[in-house]
């Protein structure tokens, strides 16, 4: 039990770093961990025309492979189900380009926050 609270509390400082990223970078925190019965959506964004729905993964002993693993397809699924939902009950997003980003943090050698930016879409 006390590994999962440890992954929890790992997780929310990620997405917290992921967050003053985005921020630091020019985007508006719109939500984080918006839930729908399909499942969650670690922060909505929005940077000019674009509404960005990212997940975060916090990998401080992971790689790029870890990371790939743990984005499965099912996940990507699941992202994407969640933000039609998203979009469903926020009309006034309708217009905006959809992105799906992936930011990855403290994974050992690269940038504290590395930003995948159309990591993948609903077509792949």
């Amino acid at each position: 039990m006390l590994s999962e609270r440890n992954a929890r509390k790992t997780g929310a400082a990620g997405e917290g770093k992921a967050a003053a990223y985005l921020q630091e970078n020019g985007y508006a925190i719109i939500e984080r961990n918006w839930r729908a019965r399909s499942g969650e959506i670690d922060i909505i964004a929005k940077q000019g025309e674009a509404l960005v729905f990212a997940e975060v993964k916090t990998l401080p002993s992971g790689g790029l492979e870890t990371a790939a693993q743990e984005l499965s397809l099912r996940k990507r699924q699941r992202i994407i189900e969640t933000a039609k939902h998203f979009l469903c009950a926020n009309r006034q997003y309708n217009g905006d380009y959809i992105r799906f980003d992936v930011l990855l943090v403290d994974i050992p050698e690269f940038a504290p926050v590395y930003h995948i930016k159309n990591a993948f879409s609903e077509l792949a």
